[in-house]
């Protein structure tokens, strides 16, 4: 077992919680689309997924503080066609980061497999 593989899953597991913060904050706006003076929510770390050079839990926790939940204060309605379309990407994004997960557990079920 590699530090990378920890590295690697330490980040996945990150990057799943913040997914699944996002799918909550997603299902809060669909949820109130129809209460007055609700304002949209939403968790925005896309600009986090290419930024490698640096530790990303550094990044997250400076940004984000203790929650990722952002309120979008934009004076606008909410769409839900666009909110449905962003809980299918989130959804797309979970999935990926679960397979990501599985791809790390199997390498390291590998390693110790072979290491017998």
């Amino acid at each position: 077992m590699t530090f990378t593989s920890l590295d690697s899953m330490s980040k996945t597991s990150l990057m799943m919680d913040l997914i699944s913060q996002r799918q909550r904050a997603l299902g809060s706006n669909i949820a109130n689309i129809d209460t007055p003076g609700y304002v949209r929510r939403d968790v925005d770390f896309s600009q986090y997924l290419g930024t490698m050079n640096s530790p990303i839990e550094t990044k997250l926790s400076t940004a984000l503080g203790p929650s990722g939940v952002i309120e979008d204060r934009r004076e606008k309605e909410i769409d839900i066609a666009e909110e449905l379309a962003e809980l299918q990407k989130n959804s797309l994004m979970y999935t990926m980061a679960t397979r990501r997960m599985s791809n790390i557990i199997t390498q390291m079920k590998t390693v110790l497999n072979v290491g017998k």
